[in-house]
């Protein structure tokens, strides 16, 4: 760090006083907080290691890992304001954090002036992809048409320089309509992708464009004929181009990263589609309706990680919800240690083990582990999110529960 002195957007950090204000007026925040954007800055922009913050931060004394993540949410509170899906402090999954935006100061620099808009929070450009219009006509394959556009969230959350919003808050504009204008300014993204599916018989016709949200004009479009037993390459395909049209640059390596296992019998990945309305609910008669159509799944197909998850999930709503027999527990964890031994590259299948084997298996300590794991994936997981935020307010764990929460609404 070549200053005592830097900004980070509208804050100014004294690193000599240890004094954190916004447009001159000095913010509260906790010594630990403090003490890590202190370390943040100090490495200029570089990523910090989990290990080297808890070496200069609790130097000498024995804590819980999870104290980082406590302490950098607060950190994150403080400078995000709650505007902004984006953040200061970027997590760089499976190596540690950076501190973004920021700026040295040399002698007798001046605080940005409160009405100065503040700069971009993060360099990763943030999309949205829209619900996909059922275009055949038949209510019954909107099932297919939302498990399209999921698969795509999927793999672009797997791009670790991209932001991608939730299929929760994305599909608000199911059998809506809004403008492009709309859905950039209800989620601040830069790009918007939006298509249509058509199945017929056993081939499917998807079209999907890529909009530029700032300028409202097209940067890249395309239609796909493909047969269904072609449908998992043509996944890969669509996200592939989306993220060339984005960034031509991209290296062939990170491009990669975005293909992941898939089952290879597409009857199995059908019959998956189809249960996964029921197994949402929590409601123990909507799990009876999914489990004869995931065991089928498993018959086609036994090393299916998501089916093992989601069979393990309807288990666990059975034995919570409706009698708590033995049976139903021990099937539930049986299950979940089966999607972890088939889906170590799957941050679906992986949390919602994770949530069956820390609730049914009382093993807190390997959920934990596979929740990193699975965000180390896919940091924008709907599940991974979600499931752990309840896992973490169960162990105690509120600030972490409440940081996690944040990230998932």
């Amino acid at each position: 760090m070549d200053r005592d002195e830097l900004t980070v957007g509208r804050f100014r950090l004294d690193v000599v006083r240890r004094q954190l204000t916004r447009d001159g007026t000095p913010v509260q925040l906790g010594s630990r907080a403090l003490d890590i954007l202190c370390v943040l800055a100090d490495a200029n922009g570089e990523i910090v290691s989990k290990d080297e913050l808890m070496n200069r931060v609790w130097a000498g004394v024995i804590v819980d890992e999870n104290n980082i993540q406590v302490h950098v949410s607060a950190l994150r509170k403080v400078l995000d304001d709650g505007k902004s899906s984006e953040t200061y402090v970027m997590t760089v999954p499976g190596r540690g954090y950076r501190l973004v935006g920021l700026e040295a100061l040399g002698p007798g620099a001046n605080v940005m002036p409160e009405n100065s808009p503040p700069p971009a929070r993060s360099t990763n450009p943030l999309i949205a992809v829209l619900p996909f219009q059922n275009m055949s006509g038949d209510p019954e394959q909107e099932y297919f048409a939302d498990g399209m556009v999921d698969e795509i969230i999927t793999g672009l959350s797997r791009i670790k320089w991209l932001s991608v919003v939730s299929r929760n808050s994305s599909f608000i504009y199911k059998n809506k309509s809004a403008t492009i204008t709309e859905v950039a300014n209800k989620f601040g993204v830069r790009y918007v992708l939006e298509g249509g599916v058509r199945r017929a018989g056993n081939r499917v016709r998807i079209t999907a464009q890529l909009i530029d949200a700032k300028t409202d004009t097209h940067l890249w479009a395309d239609q796909y004929d493909r047969v269904l037993q072609d449908i998992f390459a043509l996944q890969d395909e669509i996200t592939m181009c989306v993220v060339g049209a984005i960034e031509p640059s991209l290296r062939k390596a990170e491009i990669e990263r975005v293909k992941r296992q898939r089952p290879t019998n597409f009857n199995a990945y059908d019959l998956l589609l189809r249960a996964l309305p029921f197994v949402l609910t929590h409601i123990p008669s909507d799990s009876a309706i999914a489990m004869p159509l995931l065991e089928q799944a498993l018959a086609l197909q036994p090393d299916y990680a998501a089916a093992h998850a989601f069979l393990g999930r309807c288990l666990h709503h059975r034995y919570a919800r409706a009698g708590r027999r033995e049976e139903d527990r021990a099937a539930a964890v049986r299950h979940a240690r089966s999607a972890v031994a088939y889906g170590s590259d799957d941050a679906t299948a992986l949390a919602v083990a994770a949530h069956v084997i820390a609730l049914d298996a009382r093993d807190a300590a390997t959920a934990v582990n596979l929740f990193e794991r699975a965000l180390d994936l896919s940091n924008s997981n709907i599940f991974a999110l979600s499931l752990s935020a309840t896992v973490f307010a169960w162990m105690g764990k509120a600030e972490l529960s409440n940081g996690l929460s944040e990230r998932y609404y």
